[in-house]
């Protein structure tokens, strides 16, 4: 089931290994570990991407693919995951992140009115990028560790809930 669901959404790995984003890894695409889905393959893979999914740079895709490379992991699902940070959940997103990060140095989160403008952000960005970067941290760190966490028990319980019905089966068929 976890397997099967898995494979139903992500893209085949010929459709992958053409996307602009990571064609540039070349034959390192060709390594098959990038593409089993196994416990620890998408755990991994969910700890990568949702870490890297807070990371404030716009190469996060570039990013998870080659962490997902160095680390083994699943490459669709670390790749797909950094999307949860998009072009409409950004900005709520880091703000909240530089909230948790002022909180987190114990400094008062100053407000701001953003300008799309290479001006504000030299003058402000200044006063705004450590909270931002810890925060971005700490929100990736957590929620890396609770995602993969999460995959690595339900795939273990589902695995587990296989089992015990296969063996149920099995006592069936031997005393019907």
């Amino acid at each position: 089931m976890a397997r099967k669901l898995f494979k139903r959404w992500l893209p085949t790995p010929e459709k992958m290994r053409e996307h602009p984003s990571v064609r540039i890894f070349g034959s390192l695409l060709h390594d098959p570990n990038l593409w089993h889905l196994n416990r620890r393959s998408v755990t991994v893979a969910f700890f990568l991407g949702l870490f890297i999914a807070f990371v404030p740079i716009p190469t996060q895709m570039l990013l998870a693919a080659l962490a997902a490379i160095i680390c083994r992991a699943n490459l669709p699902i670390s790749v797909m995951l950094v999307w949860i940070t998009n072009p409409i959940t950004m900005p709520a997103i880091f703000y909240f992140t530089y909230k948790l990060g002022a909180l987190a140095m114990g400094i008062p989160s100053s407000p701001f009115h953003f300008e799309l403008s290479w001006a504000w952000l030299a003058e402000e960005f200044t006063h705004l990028w450590r909270p931002l970067i810890l925060g971005c941290f700490l929100t990736g760190l957590l929620s890396g560790l609770v995602g993969a966490t999460a995959i690595h028990i339900l795939w273990r319980v589902h695995v587990v809930r296989r089992w015990k019905k296969r063996q149920q089966l099995r006592v069936e068929r031997k005393h019907p």
